[in-house]
């Protein structure tokens, strides 16, 4: 353990540091999907996967929407596009080669190195498949290999178990629950934490890597191994 003049312990020297860029990419290709910088030509396939009836509970835990108007949802997507703390990238399954989701990475701290992946919208078709796990790979490496950030965040509303196992299921650790941390929708939120290291990033893109092979999945794409079998 490292100490100070006055024998106190402190933390590791980072002086190897340098300060990662703001995030920059337009296209993030993978082999089952991609991510390219959201834009205002993606509203229309976005508002029909994300808004009828049946995926207004994918917008629960979220703090904006369902939207009941396509102005509505337009104007919401354009509200991300001119996020400036914000950068929001469209998630295409390469199959239909449409867009079936979003999603950002926010709360971006270049000087502390640390970086959140959230506003994580899944329509139905894109939930459980393949592209789903992908973009969170794909997302990662661009993270800590391309931009160099040291810490990667996962937060979610306490009672969404869905995306807290989803988390642990991508390789996130959990560090504890903030309570009453926000108000969402008129509602209390407690918030868990989860995060990566940059130190830790090796393993868990092995573990994606075994489970994104082609000879993974049967002919049907069904997985013949789960992610957390690796």
């Amino acid at each position: 353990m490292r100490v100070n003049e006055f024998k106190q312990p402190i933390g590791e020297a980072l002086d190897d540091f340098v300060t990662p860029p703001f995030p920059n990419k337009q296209l993030l290709e993978g082999h089952y999907g991609s991510l390219a910088k959201l834009n205002s030509h993606h509203t229309d396939d976005l508002y029909d996967v994300l808004c009828d009836v049946e995926s207004r509970h994918i917008w629960t835990y979220l703090y904006e929407g369902p939207f009941d108007s396509k102005t509505e949802f337009e104007q919401y997507i354009n509200q991300l596009i001119d996020s400036e703390d914000k950068y929001f990238f469209t998630i295409i399954d390469k199959v239909q080669y449409k867009p079936l989701g979003i999603v950002a990475l926010m709360r971006i701290n270049p000087e502390q190195g640390s970086i959140e992946v959230g506003n994580i919208i899944y329509s139905n078709q894109l939930q459980q498949t393949r592209v789903a796990t992908e973009v969170q790979y794909l997302l990662a490496k661009y993270v800590f290999e391309q931009l160099g950030y040291r810490r990667y965040e996962w937060k979610c509303d306490n009672l969404n178990a869905p995306s807290k196992h989803a988390a642990q299921r991508f390789g996130f650790t959990y560090e504890g629950l903030f309570r009453h941390s926000n108000i969402c929708k008129g509602r209390n939120r407690d918030t868990a934490w989860f995060s990566m290291l940059d130190s830790e990033w090796p393993d868990v893109k092995l573990r994606f890597e075994h489970w994104l092979a082609p000879s993974n999945f049967n002919k049907d794409g069904q997985q013949i191994k789960h992610l957390n079998d690796f």
